[in-house]
Protein backbone atom coordinates (compact mmCIF):
# COMPACT_ATOMS: atom_id res chain seq x y z
CA UNK A 1 0.00 0.00 0.00
CA UNK A 2 2.77 2.67 0.88
CA UNK A 3 4.49 1.57 -2.20
CA UNK A 4 1.68 2.46 -4.16
CA UNK A 5 0.81 5.69 -2.82
CA UNK A 6 4.19 6.78 -2.97
CA UNK A 7 4.29 7.83 -6.72
CA UNK A 8 1.05 9.34 -6.09
CA UNK A 9 2.05 11.65 -3.09
CA UNK A 10 5.64 12.33 -5.53
CA UNK A 11 3.08 13.87 -7.91
CA UNK A 12 1.34 15.67 -5.64
CA UNK A 13 4.29 17.30 -4.08
CA UNK A 14 5.98 18.11 -7.85
CA UNK A 15 2.21 19.80 -8.64
CA UNK A 16 2.21 22.06 -5.44
CA UNK A 17 5.73 22.98 -5.50
CA UNK A 18 5.40 23.92 -9.57
CA UNK A 19 1.61 26.04 -8.43
CA UNK A 20 4.25 27.90 -6.15
CA UNK A 21 6.03 29.79 -8.69
CA UNK A 22 2.95 29.62 -11.46
CA UNK A 23 1.32 33.08 -11.89
CA UNK A 24 -2.58 32.56 -11.37
CA UNK A 25 -4.71 32.73 -8.81
CA UNK A 26 -3.72 31.19 -5.45
CA UNK A 27 -0.46 32.90 -6.19
CA UNK A 28 -2.38 36.67 -6.09
CA UNK A 29 -4.04 35.01 -3.21
CA UNK A 30 -1.01 33.89 -1.65
CA UNK A 31 0.52 37.85 -2.06
CA UNK A 32 -2.08 39.67 -1.28
CA UNK A 33 -1.91 37.91 1.75
CA UNK A 34 1.51 39.03 2.55
CA UNK A 35 0.44 42.93 1.27
CA UNK A 36 -2.63 42.60 4.12
CA UNK A 37 -0.19 41.36 6.91
CA UNK A 38 2.19 43.57 6.42
CA UNK A 39 -0.19 46.77 6.24
CA UNK A 40 -1.28 45.58 9.41
CA UNK A 41 1.77 45.12 11.42
CA UNK A 42 2.35 49.25 10.02
CA UNK A 43 -1.01 50.49 11.18
CA UNK A 44 -0.51 48.15 14.24
CA UNK A 45 2.38 50.08 15.31
CA UNK A 46 0.76 53.39 14.28
CA UNK A 47 -1.98 52.82 16.62
CA UNK A 48 -0.07 51.91 19.32
CA UNK A 49 -1.08 48.47 19.64
CA UNK A 50 0.95 45.90 22.07
CA UNK A 51 0.60 42.74 20.57
CA UNK A 52 1.17 43.37 17.05
CA UNK A 53 1.31 39.85 16.09
CA UNK A 54 -2.25 39.74 16.61
CA UNK A 55 -3.25 41.99 14.44
CA UNK A 56 -0.92 40.21 11.01
CA UNK A 57 -3.26 36.82 12.53
CA UNK A 58 -6.48 38.94 12.21
CA UNK A 59 -5.18 40.69 8.35
CA UNK A 60 -4.28 36.69 7.51
CA UNK A 61 -7.55 34.69 8.70
CA UNK A 62 -9.87 37.65 7.26
CA UNK A 63 -8.59 38.14 3.91
CA UNK A 64 -10.87 36.52 1.25
CA UNK A 65 -11.10 36.97 -2.50
CA UNK A 66 -14.67 38.92 -1.74
CA UNK A 67 -14.38 42.53 -0.21
CA UNK A 68 -18.02 41.98 1.33
CA UNK A 69 -17.16 38.59 2.77
CA UNK A 70 -13.63 40.37 3.78
CA UNK A 71 -15.54 43.05 5.39
CA UNK A 72 -18.25 41.30 7.05
CA UNK A 73 -15.85 38.52 8.74
CA UNK A 74 -14.00 41.88 10.19
CA UNK A 75 -17.12 42.90 11.33
CA UNK A 76 -18.03 39.68 13.27
CA UNK A 77 -14.59 39.58 14.31
CA UNK A 78 -14.51 43.20 16.13
CA UNK A 79 -17.96 42.54 17.26
CA UNK A 80 -17.14 39.14 19.07
CA UNK A 81 -14.01 40.95 20.53
CA UNK A 82 -16.12 43.68 21.96
CA UNK A 83 -18.88 42.01 23.12
CA UNK A 84 -16.11 39.60 24.60
CA UNK A 85 -14.41 42.00 26.24
CA UNK A 86 -17.21 43.66 27.83
CA UNK A 87 -18.39 40.58 29.67
CA UNK A 88 -14.84 40.39 30.61
CA UNK A 89 -14.85 43.53 32.06
CA UNK A 90 -17.55 43.06 34.29
CA UNK A 91 -17.01 39.19 35.17
CA UNK A 92 -13.11 38.80 35.34
CA UNK A 93 -12.53 41.35 38.18
CA UNK A 94 -15.22 38.65 40.61
CA UNK A 95 -14.29 35.37 39.02
CA UNK A 96 -10.38 35.66 39.09
CA UNK A 97 -10.37 35.73 42.60
CA UNK A 98 -12.24 32.53 42.91
CA UNK A 99 -11.20 29.30 41.64
CA UNK A 100 -14.74 27.84 41.45
CA UNK A 101 -16.21 31.10 39.88
CA UNK A 102 -13.52 31.28 37.22
CA UNK A 103 -14.20 27.43 36.14
CA UNK A 104 -18.12 27.77 36.01
CA UNK A 105 -17.28 31.31 33.86
CA UNK A 106 -14.36 29.79 31.60
CA UNK A 107 -16.77 26.73 31.00
CA UNK A 108 -20.20 28.56 29.99
CA UNK A 109 -18.80 31.29 27.62
CA UNK A 110 -16.41 28.97 26.49
CA UNK A 111 -19.34 26.25 25.62
CA UNK A 112 -21.60 29.08 24.49
CA UNK A 113 -19.17 30.83 22.14
CA UNK A 114 -18.40 26.93 20.63
CA UNK A 115 -21.71 26.19 20.09
CA UNK A 116 -22.50 29.90 18.57
CA UNK A 117 -19.15 29.28 15.95
CA UNK A 118 -20.63 25.95 14.82
CA UNK A 119 -24.47 26.17 14.49
CA UNK A 120 -24.79 30.37 14.22
CA UNK A 121 -25.16 32.37 10.79
CA UNK A 122 -23.02 34.50 12.40
CA UNK A 123 -20.11 32.01 13.91
CA UNK A 124 -17.44 34.01 13.46
CA UNK A 125 -18.63 36.58 15.90
CA UNK A 126 -19.57 33.76 18.61
CA UNK A 127 -16.15 32.19 18.18
CA UNK A 128 -14.09 35.40 18.89
CA UNK A 129 -16.48 36.44 21.81
CA UNK A 130 -15.72 32.92 23.67
CA UNK A 131 -11.97 33.48 22.42
CA UNK A 132 -11.51 37.14 24.02
CA UNK A 133 -13.29 36.17 27.05
CA UNK A 134 -11.50 33.12 27.65
CA UNK A 135 -7.56 34.75 26.97
CA UNK A 136 -8.71 37.80 29.26
CA UNK A 137 -10.18 35.84 31.91
CA UNK A 138 -6.90 33.08 32.40
CA UNK A 139 -4.82 35.89 31.09
CA UNK A 140 -5.93 37.74 34.28
CA UNK A 141 -5.68 34.69 36.51
CA UNK A 142 -2.38 34.17 35.37
CA UNK A 143 -0.74 37.41 36.14
CA UNK A 144 -3.06 39.72 38.86
CA UNK A 145 -1.63 42.61 38.01
CA UNK A 146 -2.64 42.29 34.69
CA UNK A 147 -4.89 45.95 33.32
CA UNK A 148 -7.86 44.26 32.24
CA UNK A 149 -9.10 47.71 30.47
CA UNK A 150 -5.94 48.08 28.43
CA UNK A 151 -5.65 44.41 27.49
CA UNK A 152 -8.99 44.58 26.26
CA UNK A 153 -8.38 48.08 24.29
CA UNK A 154 -5.27 46.72 22.76
CA UNK A 155 -6.84 43.82 21.63
CA UNK A 156 -9.96 45.51 19.68
CA UNK A 157 -6.85 48.17 17.98
CA UNK A 158 -5.32 44.85 16.91
CA UNK A 159 -8.69 43.54 15.44
CA UNK A 160 -8.72 46.88 13.63
CA UNK A 161 -5.53 47.26 12.44
CA UNK A 162 -6.31 43.72 10.89
CA UNK A 163 -9.73 44.46 9.77
CA UNK A 164 -8.44 47.68 7.80
CA UNK A 165 -5.73 46.40 6.31
CA UNK A 166 -7.21 43.59 4.61
CA UNK A 167 -10.09 45.29 3.23
CA UNK A 168 -7.83 47.87 1.50
CA UNK A 169 -5.76 44.90 0.29
CA UNK A 170 -8.98 43.21 -0.91
CA UNK A 171 -10.18 46.29 -2.88
CA UNK A 172 -7.27 46.76 -4.21
CA UNK A 173 -6.64 43.79 -5.70
CA UNK A 174 -10.35 43.40 -6.86
CA UNK A 175 -9.62 46.77 -8.49
CA UNK A 176 -6.74 45.73 -10.33
CA UNK A 177 -8.05 42.39 -11.58
CA UNK A 178 -11.20 44.04 -12.75
CA UNK A 179 -13.32 40.74 -10.74
CA UNK A 180 -13.03 38.63 -8.26
CA UNK A 181 -9.84 37.27 -8.02
CA UNK A 182 -9.99 34.23 -6.33
CA UNK A 183 -13.29 32.50 -6.07
CA UNK A 184 -16.93 33.21 -5.94
CA UNK A 185 -18.44 34.15 -2.33
CA UNK A 186 -19.71 31.39 -0.81
CA UNK A 187 -23.74 31.45 0.73
CA UNK A 188 -24.41 32.05 3.42
CA UNK A 189 -24.97 28.91 6.17
CA UNK A 190 -28.69 28.15 6.64
CA UNK A 191 -29.89 28.75 9.92
CA UNK A 192 -29.73 25.45 12.37
CA UNK A 193 -32.57 25.26 15.01
CA UNK A 194 -31.15 23.44 18.61
CA UNK A 195 -28.66 20.88 18.42
CA UNK A 196 -28.51 18.46 21.07
CA UNK A 197 -24.99 17.05 19.35
CA UNK A 198 -23.79 20.02 19.09
CA UNK A 199 -24.81 21.26 22.39
CA UNK A 200 -22.64 18.55 23.77
CA UNK A 201 -19.51 18.96 21.76
CA UNK A 202 -19.63 22.51 22.65
CA UNK A 203 -19.95 20.97 26.86
CA UNK A 204 -17.34 19.11 26.34
CA UNK A 205 -15.17 21.97 25.28
CA UNK A 206 -16.42 24.12 28.23
CA UNK A 207 -15.93 21.18 30.60
CA UNK A 208 -12.04 20.15 29.29
CA UNK A 209 -11.80 24.82 29.82
CA UNK A 210 -12.77 25.10 32.93
CA UNK A 211 -10.33 22.49 34.40
CA UNK A 212 -7.45 25.50 33.41
CA UNK A 213 -8.06 27.74 36.31
CA UNK A 214 -7.78 24.75 38.82
CA UNK A 215 -4.84 23.42 37.06
CA UNK A 216 -3.42 26.81 37.64
CA UNK A 217 -3.94 27.02 41.50
CA UNK A 218 -3.05 23.72 41.93
CA UNK A 219 0.27 23.57 39.63
CA UNK A 220 1.27 26.66 38.05
CA UNK A 221 0.47 25.31 34.96
CA UNK A 222 1.84 28.17 31.69
CA UNK A 223 0.45 29.07 28.62
CA UNK A 224 -3.46 28.45 30.11
CA UNK A 225 -4.95 31.38 27.22
CA UNK A 226 -3.45 29.86 24.62
CA UNK A 227 -4.67 26.33 25.47
CA UNK A 228 -7.95 27.80 25.46
CA UNK A 229 -7.66 29.04 22.24
CA UNK A 230 -6.32 25.67 21.26
CA UNK A 231 -9.14 23.26 22.27
CA UNK A 232 -11.79 25.87 20.78
CA UNK A 233 -9.86 26.35 18.07
CA UNK A 234 -9.83 22.42 17.07
CA UNK A 235 -13.25 22.00 18.31
CA UNK A 236 -14.61 23.63 15.38
CA UNK A 237 -15.80 21.07 12.86
CA UNK A 238 -18.50 20.20 11.34
CA UNK A 239 -21.56 19.18 13.16
CA UNK A 240 -22.56 16.30 10.69
CA UNK A 241 -18.95 15.49 11.63
CA UNK A 242 -19.43 15.69 15.33
CA UNK A 243 -20.41 11.52 15.34
CA UNK A 244 -20.66 10.03 18.79
CA UNK A 245 -17.63 11.65 20.23
CA UNK A 246 -15.57 14.10 18.34
CA UNK A 247 -12.74 12.44 19.09
CA UNK A 248 -11.06 11.24 15.71
CA UNK A 249 -11.40 14.50 13.58
CA UNK A 250 -10.44 16.75 17.02
CA UNK A 251 -8.00 14.43 17.36
CA UNK A 252 -6.89 14.81 13.68
CA UNK A 253 -7.06 18.65 14.33
CA UNK A 254 -4.78 18.48 17.29
CA UNK A 255 -1.98 16.87 15.17
CA UNK A 256 -2.35 19.28 12.26
CA UNK A 257 -1.88 22.08 14.96
CA UNK A 258 0.94 20.47 16.15
CA UNK A 259 2.88 19.59 13.24
CA UNK A 260 2.03 23.19 11.59
CA UNK A 261 3.95 24.76 14.67
CA UNK A 262 6.53 22.28 14.83
CA UNK A 263 6.77 22.96 11.16
CA UNK A 264 6.75 26.98 11.38
CA UNK A 265 8.47 27.07 14.22
CA UNK A 266 11.59 25.42 12.46
CA UNK A 267 11.47 27.77 9.49
CA UNK A 268 11.22 31.04 11.96
CA UNK A 269 14.12 30.09 14.02
CA UNK A 270 15.75 29.41 10.47
CA UNK A 271 14.86 32.74 9.63
CA UNK A 272 16.14 34.23 13.02
CA UNK A 273 19.39 32.67 13.42
CA UNK A 274 20.25 33.82 9.40
CA UNK A 275 19.12 37.28 10.56
CA UNK A 276 20.58 38.05 13.46
CA UNK A 277 18.22 40.74 14.42
CA UNK A 278 18.87 42.21 10.51
CA UNK A 279 14.95 43.45 9.99
CA UNK A 280 14.98 43.09 5.90
CA UNK A 281 15.86 39.46 6.77
CA UNK A 282 13.29 39.44 8.88
CA UNK A 283 10.13 40.84 7.32
CA UNK A 284 11.24 38.57 4.27
CA UNK A 285 11.56 35.40 6.12
CA UNK A 286 8.09 36.73 7.28
CA UNK A 287 6.33 36.84 4.01
CA UNK A 288 7.84 33.71 2.68
CA UNK A 289 6.08 31.77 5.55
CA UNK A 290 3.28 33.76 4.72
CA UNK A 291 3.15 32.73 1.27
CA UNK A 292 4.10 28.86 2.22
CA UNK A 293 1.36 28.63 4.82
CA UNK A 294 -1.68 30.20 2.70
CA UNK A 295 0.03 27.72 -0.67
CA UNK A 296 -0.85 23.97 1.57
CA UNK A 297 -4.19 26.16 2.85
CA UNK A 298 -5.33 26.97 -0.99
CA UNK A 299 -3.92 23.23 -2.45
CA UNK A 300 -4.22 20.73 -0.18
CA UNK A 301 -7.78 20.06 1.59
CA UNK A 302 -6.90 17.12 3.78
CA UNK A 303 -3.89 19.78 5.62
CA UNK A 304 -5.30 22.72 5.72
CA UNK A 305 -5.46 23.50 9.14
CA UNK A 306 -1.83 22.53 9.21
CA UNK A 307 -1.09 25.23 6.60
CA UNK A 308 -3.00 27.88 8.57
CA UNK A 309 -1.41 26.69 12.04
CA UNK A 310 2.72 26.95 10.12
CA UNK A 311 1.90 30.55 9.18
CA UNK A 312 0.19 31.74 12.62
CA UNK A 313 3.57 30.29 14.11
CA UNK A 314 5.80 32.20 11.71
CA UNK A 315 3.54 35.17 12.58
CA UNK A 316 4.10 35.37 16.25
CA UNK A 317 7.55 34.58 16.20
CA UNK A 318 8.74 36.80 13.08
CA UNK A 319 6.31 39.70 13.60
CA UNK A 320 7.25 41.10 17.52
CA UNK A 321 6.11 44.25 19.24
CA UNK A 322 9.85 45.25 18.52
CA UNK A 323 12.20 43.50 15.66
CA UNK A 324 14.72 43.68 18.41
CA UNK A 325 13.17 41.33 20.34
CA UNK A 326 12.71 38.88 17.70
CA UNK A 327 12.94 35.16 19.70
CA UNK A 328 11.67 31.54 19.08
CA UNK A 329 10.47 31.22 22.83
CA UNK A 330 6.79 32.41 21.44
CA UNK A 331 6.78 29.42 18.88
CA UNK A 332 7.82 26.80 21.95
CA UNK A 333 4.95 28.70 23.90
CA UNK A 334 2.77 28.03 20.99
CA UNK A 335 4.00 24.18 21.37
CA UNK A 336 3.42 24.36 25.21
CA UNK A 337 -0.15 25.26 25.02
CA UNK A 338 -0.91 22.81 22.18
CA UNK A 339 -0.12 20.19 24.31
CA UNK A 340 -1.62 21.70 27.39
CA UNK A 341 -4.56 21.85 25.54
CA UNK A 342 -4.59 18.51 24.02
CA UNK A 343 -3.80 16.99 27.53
CA UNK A 344 -7.03 18.53 29.51
CA UNK A 345 -9.45 17.93 25.68
CA UNK A 346 -8.57 14.59 24.88
CA UNK A 347 -9.16 12.78 28.17
CA UNK A 348 -12.86 14.46 28.15
CA UNK A 349 -13.17 12.94 24.63
CA UNK A 350 -11.89 9.91 25.05
CA UNK A 351 -14.02 8.97 28.19
CA UNK A 352 -17.51 9.75 26.27
CA UNK A 353 -16.28 8.06 22.84
CA UNK A 354 -15.26 5.04 25.36
CA UNK A 355 -18.38 5.32 27.85
CA UNK A 356 -21.26 6.53 25.93
CA UNK A 357 -23.42 4.44 23.70
CA UNK A 358 -23.76 5.85 20.23
CA UNK A 359 -26.60 7.44 19.44
CA UNK A 360 -28.53 7.65 16.44
CA UNK A 361 -27.07 10.45 13.97
CA UNK A 362 -29.23 13.47 14.47
CA UNK A 363 -31.30 13.87 11.03
CA UNK A 364 -30.55 18.02 10.71
CA UNK A 365 -27.13 17.36 11.22
CA UNK A 366 -25.89 19.92 8.90
CA UNK A 367 -21.95 21.56 7.95
CA UNK A 368 -20.94 24.12 10.26
CA UNK A 369 -20.43 27.70 9.45
CA UNK A 370 -17.17 28.56 7.23
CA UNK A 371 -14.13 28.56 9.25
CA UNK A 372 -10.77 28.69 9.67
Amino acid sequence: MTVSRSPGAARTLRGELRALVTPGPRMADEWACVASVLLAILLAHMLGATMVAWAAFTAFVLLKSDVGETLLRGVMRMTGTLIGSLLALAVVPYASGSVAVSMTAAALVGAVGLYGMITARRAYAWLLFGLTFEMILLDKIARPDLDTLDFARTRLLEVAAGTIACTLVSLAVGAMAGKRWWMDRKPPPDRMRWHPQAARHAAQAGLAIATLPLLHALFRIPELPQAAVTIMAVMIVPVAGIGKSGFVPVTRRLLHRAVGCLAGGALALAVLLLAQGSVPVLVAGTCLGIVIGRHIENGLPEVTYLGLQFTLTVLVVLVPDSYADAQIWPAIQRLISGLVGMAVLEPVLLAWHLLVPRHKTDARAADAPNNE
